[in-house]
């Protein structure tokens, strides 16, 4: 995009000042949107790179937001390529038929209407121009003008028959270094072995900017490689609209849903977070607002089942699956949930609208009614997967229980606060680990001999990097990293898989800044020495850099996990993207509250208040206050650009430097056009 265009874009330069209008100035609607969103509407630049990409046969939708001159109406929108009219919707065929002018986003012109064309897609690769012309009730009109690009595959090679795409939420490159050294340690400088991501042969930098910024969040960081498209912040699956909808926004077909209607394939979501978080949520949805879970986890039967062929769901996110009567429900009113519009339904071909507000439904019995076994712990899991062609497999409430405090439970390391492990205390002390989630998926979607689709997920590399946990990250990236390990043993087994293990984004700025240059017992005294940065403080005479970081040592435990992470001058961890809070360097015996669990009546409920809330409510008695750079309450994601790696057939289509949507576009690819290895 030219410099020039950029500066006018900054400048504020409206869209609206770029309209050509057929009728007088003054008396002419306005389109002051046209999806899908191009440079060449916003800004004029009718050159690469171009804003929406779609590959061959993709389904997405045409939508146009138009303002009426005062005291006027509009009464037909019509979209074309060239001479060529795809659509005309009118004020006669109504919101059935992608009419809107209800529910519109305050602050524009009375009677504006937002007109949709659903589920329109293009067989030939190219650079298309569209238009979109608004005709009002004075029989003035206004034309603008988008474009996008149509990307073709290539056949090169054999398919790719099954996709694992794992996704370490807000894993940057030294998330992954810190594992490397607590898993497999150093010596005298070189690392005494890898990560199971390290070993895979293919390595990539990938840039995360969102549609509207350049941090994005997990949703559009997620959505960029279940689409190929760029979204808004908080946005999964859609474009931006100018309706307080969160269903009715422009769709883009998802991954799942291309190659289960083209090729047969299966869908899997698997995750360590609630099922609904953004970003298994971004590869089983579509909507503006990321935190709907009981319209996601509703949509996931109702539309995924019958349009993506989703055949396993594992993680937590009970609540969202429990009528309204059962302990632990989040189904308790409308403001989770949403339903489709008409015109979605009808144009994208869906079975059901879904019902807003269905508190008393049983989520859990209406997906073992389509066919689905069902898991409610590690036990179960590792009984049912074997046998079963559909799985759903709930762990917890919301959020399944951090590695460390897994283990922990495993171990029966109790916690002298609570007086219990940390997994009996939120109730659910029976939770697998994400290796074993991620064989279990795979023993159920290898049974579709078309192939398959799996997403997977290690949620809370980004959660307690919020939190600024260092050990509870540091353990979900070994966690993660054991999955990376399944799915490449798998891939050894079935060679026609590729194998893709990215993030969505960095979170907090982790850096690996030394190592601390005194025991752990002598790290025990400090933390309550109330001294701070003073001599016998926290940090004076403890925080060693350069060559007195040395080289920590973690041993291991025949779990594949540290014995303990309060070993001896320990690695220290520093973040850039920091709030406030105070600092010992010891493994914090409890997690952080997580406002996400239900409290009403659970085991939860009765230890929550126990926990620490903040940052800034742990770690007091030393006195060490790291003063955080952002006002926010935790740390939080950066721009960074993100480490990928991949294996598998057509992993050499994954090196250099890319933008995150052109991932999808190198599986796809592989998956349609076919790749070497």
């Amino acid at each position: 995009m030219k410099n020039t265009m950029k500066h006018i874009k900054r400048a504020g330069i409206a869209a609206a000042a770029l309209v050509v209008s057929i009728g007088a100035l003054n008396a002419a609607p306005t389109i002051s949107r046209l999806t899908p969103p191009s440079a060449l509407f916003s800004v004029g630049d009718a050159g690469a790179p171009y804003t929406a990409r779609f590959l061959t046969g993709q389904r997405f939708d045409l939508q146009a937001t138009v303002q009426p001159e005062v005291g006027k109406t509009i009464t037909q929108v019509e979209f074309k390529f060239g001479a060529t009219s795809v659509a005309t919707v009118t004020s006669t065929s109504g919101a059935a038929t992608g009419w809107k002018t209800t529910g519109i986003v305050s602050g524009l012109a009375a009677n504006t209407v937002v007109a949709s064309y659903r589920a329109y897609f293009n067989l030939t690769p190219g650079v298309y121009t569209f238009t979109a012309t608004a005709t009002q009730s004075d029989s003035t009109t206004t034309t603008v003008t988008g474009n996008f690009e149509i990307v073709g595959t290539t056949l090169t090679g054999t398919k790719a028959k099954n996709i694992i795409v794992l996704i370490g939420d807000g894993m940057g490159a030294s998330h992954r270094t810190a594992a490397r050294i607590m898993l497999q340690g150093y010596t005298q400088g070189k690392a005494n072995g890898l990560l199971a991501t390290d070993l895979m042969p293919f390595t990539a930098m990938v840039m995360t900017a969102s549609l509207n910024s350049i941090i994005t969040d997990s949703a559009p960081g997620a959505a960029c490689y279940s689409t190929g498209n760029k979204c808004n912040n908080n946005q999964q699956g859609v474009f931006p609209d100018d309706t307080t909808d969160n269903g009715d926004n422009p769709r883009v077909e998802l991954i799942g849903e291309y190659l289960a209607r083209t090729q047969g394939k299966s869908l899997g979501i698997v995750t360590t977070a609630d099922v609904f978080d953004a970003t298994p949520g971004a590869f089983g949805s579509h909507t503006q607002a990321r935190g709907s879970g009981m319209g996601i986890c509703d949509n996931y039967l109702d539309e995924m089942v019958p349009k993506a062929n989703l055949t396993v769901l594992l993680g937590g996110g009970r609540k969202w699956f429990l009528p309204s009567t059962v302990t632990g429900t989040a189904r308790t009113g409308t403001s989770n949930d949403y339903a489709m519009p008409a015109d979605v339904v009808s144009g994208w071909g869906l079975p059901t609208a879904g019902t807003v507000g269905d508190t008393s439904r049983d989520l859990i019995a209406d997906f073992q009614t389509s066919g689905f076994a069902y898991a409610p712990d590690k036990t179960t899991l590792s009984t049912v997967a074997a046998g079963a062609n559909k799985l759903l497999g709930l762990f917890a409430f919301s959020n399944m229980n951090i590695a460390l405090d897994k283990i922990n439970g495993r171990r029966g390391i109790t916690s002298p606060t609570l007086g219990g492990t940390v997994v009996s205390k939120y109730g659910f002390p029976d939770q697998p680990m994400l290796d074993e989630m991620t064989d279990a998926a795979l023993t159920v979607l290898s049974k579709n001999t078309n192939g398959f689709v799996l997403e997977i997920e290690g949620a809370s590399i980004d959660k307690q990097a919020h939190n600024m946990d260092t050990e509870r990250w540091i353990l979900d990236m070994i966690e993660f990293d054991y999955a990376v390990q399944k799915a490449r043993q798998f891939q050894a087994a079935n060679p026609n898989t590729l194998v893709v293990v990215t993030a969505d984004h960095e979170c907090a700025g982790v850096a690996i800044i030394g190592g601390s240059q005194v025991t752990n017992s002598e790290l025990i005294t400090r933390s309550t020495s109330n001294l701070g940065t003073a001599a016998g403080g926290p940090r004076n005479g403890v925080v060693g850099t350069y060559d007195a970081a040395g080289f920590p040592n973690y041993s291991l435990s025949t779990d594949g996990y540290p014995t303990t992470t309060d070993v001896n001058y320990r690695m220290l961890i520093g973040y850039a993207a920091n709030a406030d809070r105070y600092e010992d360097w010891l493994t914090n015996e409890l997690p952080l509250r997580d406002s996400q669990q239900p409290t009403t009546g659970t085991s939860y409920g009765s230890i929550s208040a126990t926990l620490p809330n903040l940052p800034t409510n742990r770690d007091t008695a030393g006195g060490f206050l790291v003063t955080g750079q952002v006002q926010d309450t935790t740390a939080v994601h950066t721009g960074g650009d993100i480490p990928l790696s991949a294996q598998g057939r057509g992993a050499k289509l994954f090196t250099g430097y890319m933008d995150n949507t052109d991932v999808f576009f190198k599986i796809m690819q592989s998956a349609i056009g076919g790749a070497t290895n």
